[in-house]
């Protein structure tokens, strides 16, 4: 029995570390906790003595001893690079039966996550940052594959219209599309809200950037060489391309933030590689200027801008104009406007 914890309290826990515990979660404010075990959930009520917030930090260091052999709980040494994805894999069942928040993040953002344990991170991660948790298991090719997957895509778009962060929103995006688990409807319908919030859009040009709703195609000129820059032309001109360019056009006048700025230049300017040696192509000037052009864009061409402003929103869109204007006017020029 722990000394520090009330008899009732030290006599339950040990009662359930005797079993087989697959992940814990306490809930202060209800005097509670919670223990997902292969039988289902159970609770046990605390009755903290002395202070409440030292009794909580024995009940850990009681779980963390048990779990890790630490009696101090979460170990010191983990706080530092578990969040990094660097938990050894062999820890990272234990982790979850510390009760600590740290430990729950340091699991999702594990490089050995399993749908699995996946499943026990989720479960364990009520009333934290669950949009971020859920971005982050999503990330992981095992838990796509999962069953989990579709859980963790369903909830970031379920929440979406909650998130005021945008380029939170903007990762919610990006990690569900990213992910293929939405069923086309699903994916109509959030392309129709990015109409309204463009950084949404953001996620569908960097997965799914042949597959936009089409614009009108337009016609290629004749004997058109069989060349990369050929082809990226074709690219462009077809339904999917067009509609690439006006949606990239869309999220280059309302950039919310210097993350989205640095992003839809990399993801313009591998688009474009191709357009680099255009020269040659029967195509107006304008036209191999712009695949020239947008083929060199990278974020390199905002940090003289954005190292030297903390701006978002509108003022930001001004201090970025002299640097988004001709672009925007190169992907005009393809959409022959």
């Amino acid at each position: 029995m722990n000394p520090d914890l009330s008899p009732e309290d030290a006599l339950r826990l040990n009662v359930l570390l005797a079993g087989e515990l697959l992940a814990v979660r306490i809930d202060e404010g209800a005097r509670t906790l919670y223990a997902l075990t292969p039988k289902g959930e159970a609770r046990i009520p605390l009755n903290p003595v002395g202070r409440a917030e030292r009794y909580y930090q024995r009940v850990r260091e009681l779980l963390g001893g048990h779990a890790l052999g630490s009696p101090g709980g979460y170990p010191v040494h983990l706080r530092r690079w578990t969040r990094m994805g660097q938990a050894s894999e062999r820890n990272l069942e234990a982790l979850l039966r510390l009760g600590a928040s740290e430990a729950v993040m340091a699991v999702a953002h594990a490089a050995g996550l399993t749908d699995e344990l996946a499943r026990r991170v989720w479960w364990a991660s009520q009333n934290l940052a669950t949009m971020e948790i859920a971005r982050v298991m999503l990330m992981h090719p095992a838990v796509r594959a999962g069953t989990m997957g579709q859980v963790l895509a369903d909830y970031l778009v379920e929440h979406l219209p909650f998130e005021e962060d945008p380029i939170a929103a903007m990762q919610s995006v990006r990690a569900v599309l990213a992910a293929g688990l939405l069923d086309a409807e699903k994916r109509e319908q959030l392309w129709a809200k990015g109409k309204r919030r463009p950084y949404y859009l953001i996620g569908f040009l960097e997965s799914l950037p042949d597959d936009l709703p089409p614009e009108p195609p337009r016609a290629l000129p004749d004997k058109l060489p069989d060349t990369p820059a050929a082809r990226l032309l074709a690219r462009c001109y077809s339904g999917a391309g067009q509609s690439y360019l006006k949606t990239a056009e869309l999220t280059l006048e309302r950039p919310p933030a210097h993350e989205a700025v640095y992003l839809l230049l990399d993801l313009l300017g591998r688009y474009f590689a191709a357009g680099r040696a255009s020269a040659g192509l029967p195509v107006p000037p304008a036209e191999i200027a712009a695949l020239e052009a947008l083929g060199s864009l990278s974020n390199v061409d905002a940090q003289a801008i954005l190292t030297r402003t903390t701006a978002v929103g509108p003022l930001l869109r001004r201090h970025l104009e002299p640097l988004f204007a001709p672009i925007i006017g190169h992907l005009r020029a393809l959409r022959n406007l």
